[in-house]
């Protein structure tokens, strides 16, 4: 279930602070919800796929952590990056 470089580049160029960022907060969170929302259609189409189930769980607690951590440190940001994604703030 490997990502499009095609669709991860567009990702990455529409979330990154400048030309060069690949690996801010911001990008990290944008690419695992796209991976999130593939797996979870994937889940859809087939709810015995246990293991599937088990790394989704993993992404999903991988970008709460990042959430966590840029709503702490710069929660301009973060409140702007769950509105253009449709995050739900907890």
């Amino acid at each position: 279930m490997a990502q499009d470089m095609a669709k991860k580049q567009e990702i990455i160029s529409k979330f990154a602070r400048d030309s060069k960022d690949t690996g801010s907060s911001e990008v990290q969170v944008a690419l695992l919800s796209d991976r999130i929302a593939t797996l979870t259609e994937h889940l859809k189409a087939n709810p015995k796929d246990h293991s599937s189930r088990l790394g989704l769980l993993k992404l999903v607690g991988q970008r709460r952590g990042l959430l966590k951590y840029l709503k702490k440190t710069q929660y301009e940001r973060y409140s702007k990056l769950i509105a253009t994604l449709g995050i739900k703030d907890r």
